[in-house]
């Protein structure tokens, strides 16, 4: 297969990123049958593993960014991806090739139509030949670490089926509902179920329901809890456009640092990032102060606060779900001066729209709804009503192109535009102004 053919070929199991979710047995039996065959390449590297309702990706992104910083090569697995597939699967922060990713699909293949022909657990969907795929590779590339992000949840998605050196569990808020469960101590359960018997686990800072179950998973595993905030606090210092500064005291070393990234949340996220490193070091691995303020100094990720103009401020951010929304507007509110903001939104139909509104209509004062190209992307007129409710009336845009050239059309130059939501939405955006 050469790599479009690779992607059809994907695209042809069951896509839960595309399709909807509610019903779907998930079950780690497929994919560890899957790895057996492939004589289990998730093992025989040092493995990080993060989930977590928001920043998890920005937490990996860092935590690769410090093991690169220490001369480690580094596997990086995240999802789902903003412009190319090839983001998914990372070494040393660079992007999978093409030939690479077609050649890892390629050889994958024959395994995954023996283990679909047996069927003993299922068929496979797309999203576990992905994992394998990532594992593959970062075994054939002899990466001494794999940073793994959790795809959904974490006590079944795919990717818990490594032996991890650390696990860490970024803020916990709702999403997918109707897969994790309803209430916050639910979705907290799916989340820490990563936790594995004796290996430290770090968690951001969290909502009090969510850390009690942390706590007791951790507790009922004999895993040590390191709780950001509190048993390694941290200050911030300083921000302007170009990133954010602040004081981290650490188990190992206390430290002044600084991330490219803008937002209160990101701190938070660098914390945790940082900690997780301490507990590598303290296993052997050769990180040192250096490593950690140079990786989060140099860190990048697509997508999050990312001003793409001034004049008006143009800025994109995945917020997707309640929580994230009212982070953005706090954020926009402390990094940006502006007159009046302008919000491009769109989502997919599975997420909590009551609760991303009421945190949108808070810092908003025009609203443009858009469905991105997505199969799942919520229908306008239903996001449109759900404003109307709460007396904000948007408008509607027939594309995400066309929703950026309307808010451009009625911003002043001291305006910002903002798109937030489904990260559908924003790749387009960024293909588009990007």
């Amino acid at each position: 297969m050469n790599y479009q053919e690779s992607i059809n070929y994907l695209l042809n199991f069951a896509d839960f990123e595309r399709l909807p979710r509610a019903g779907v047995v998930f079950d780690l039996a497929r994919v560890e049958s899957l790895l057996r065959r492939l004589h289990d390449p998730h093992l025989g590297r040092r493995t990080v593993h993060v989930a977590g309702t928001k920043g998890k990706g920005s937490t990996c992104a860092m935590i690769s960014s410090v093991l690169v910083a220490a001369g480690l090569r580094t596997g990086f697995y995240s999802s789902p991806h903003l412009l190319t597939y090839t983001e998914r699967i990372r070494v040393d922060n660079k992007n999978i090739s093409e030939d690479d990713w077609a050649a890892v699909a390629t050889a994958i293949a024959p395994f995954v139509t023996e283990e679909n022909a047996d069927a003993s657990h299922g068929i496979l969907t797309t999203f576990e030949i992905l994992t394998a795929m990532a594992f593959l590779h970062f075994r054939n590339v002899r990466a001494d670490f794999q940073v793994m992000e959790v795809g959904m949840g974490g006590r079944l998605d795919a990717t818990n089926v490594v032996a991890p050196d650390v696990c860490v569990i970024t803020s916990i808020s709702y999403e997918h509902m109707e897969v994790l469960g309803t209430t916050l101590d639910k979705i907290a359960a799916e989340k820490a179920g990563i936790i594995k018997p004796g290996v430290p686990v770090v968690t951001a800072p969290q909502q009090p329901e969510a850390l009690a179950v942390i706590e007791r998973i951790a507790r009922e595993k004999g895993a040590p809890l390191i709780r950001v905030g509190a048993d390694v606090p941290y200050r911030e210092e300083s921000y302007d456009l170009t990133g954010q500064s602040f004081h981290l005291r650490g188990r190992l070393a206390t430290y002044d640092l600084r991330i490219p990234l803008l937002g209160s949340h990101q701190v938070q996220n660098a914390a945790a990032a940082a900690a997780a490193c301490e507990v590598l070091a303290e296993g052997g691995t050769a990180v040192t102060a250096d490593h950690i303020r140079e990786g989060l100094r140099s860190v990048t990720w697509l997508g999050r606060l990312q001003v793409l103009r001034h004049d008006p401020w143009v800025v994109v951010d995945i917020a997707h779900n309640g929580d994230s929304m009212r982070k953005l507007g706090q954020a926009l509110k402390a990094n940006f001066p502006y007159d009046k903001a302008t919000l491009v939104i769109g989502f997919g139909n599975d997420k909590d729209m009551e609760r991303i509104i009421e945190e949108a209509v808070r810092f908003a004062d025009r609203v443009v709804i858009v469905a991105s190209r997505h199969p799942r992307a919520l229908p306008p007129e239903k996001l449109a009503a759900a404003f109307a409710k709460r007396g904000v009336e948007p408008a509607l845009a027939p594309s995400v192109s066309a929703a950026m050239k309307l808010a451009l059309e009625n911003a002043s130059p001291d305006d910002l535009i903002v798109a937030a939501g489904s990260i559908f939405v924003i790749a387009e955006v960024l293909e588009e102004m990007g």
